[in-house]
């Protein structure tokens, strides 16, 4: 998969998996990275779907309509990419702790609901629930931070707070942030998520 990687300055602090949104690129959440924690490596992955010429992780049937059958394939690809770029690049894989935009938190929510241990925190902003009807593994103690907008036109209070949920049913230790700022990304969310990131990974 077409990525970016970033060596750290300290192999304690969690490596950061990038995941944009739909029309992004592996450049476009760099900046980010640099703001929740300076220290980490970072690998920053390219989704390899083009929907209209934006790349995205997986297909979708229409707006809010995941491809299921895809978004599984591309899910086990990302994972598989994973246990590759920790071998190419020297780093624990263990220590992955996933940043995700839309649908990259999408896809972020999917390792999440199909591999037990695929991260070890993961920073979802605007997710929904990838899939339906799944046993998910084991999650205890995961700790997995959300951020949603009440008036988020595309993820809804109810989807933020099924994913939640169905989180929590896991075992895994959700922490919700809410704002008011739609479907984008705001200030408050990132500093919440920074402090969250600080609390959890030391």
């Amino acid at each position: 998969m077409k990525h970016i990687f970033e060596q750290g300055t300290s192999s304690e602090a969690p490596v950061l998996l990038l995941l944009h949104g739909t029309g992004g690129n592996e450049r476009d959440l760099l900046p980010l990275a640099k703001m929740l924690s300076p220290e980490s490596s970072v690998l920053s992955v390219r989704g390899s779907v083009l929907e209209n010429g934006m790349p995205r992780f997986f297909r979708r049937l229409r707006e809010g309509v995941f491809d299921e059958d895809d978004l599984v394939f591309r899910t086990s690809e990302l994972n598989a990419f994973l246990n590759e770029a920790a071998q190419e690049h020297g780093f624990d894989r263990s220590q992955i702790v996933a940043v995700g935009y839309s649908n990259g938190a999408n896809i972020a929510g999917s390792l999440l609901f199909h591999y037990k241990d695929a991260l070890a925190g993961a920073i979802l902003y605007h997710p929904m629930v990838p899939l339906r009807h799944v046993n998910l593994p084991d999650m205890t103690k995961l700790p997995v931070f959300i951020g949603a907008g009440t008036n988020d036109p595309i993820c809804t209070v109810s989807e933020t707070e099924e994913l939640a949920q169905l989180l929590k049913g896991a075992k895994a230790e959700v922490e919700l942030h809410w704002d008011s700022y739609g479907h984008q990304l705001s200030a408050s969310e990132v500093e919440a998520s920074r402090k969250w990131l600080q609390e959890h990974f030391k």
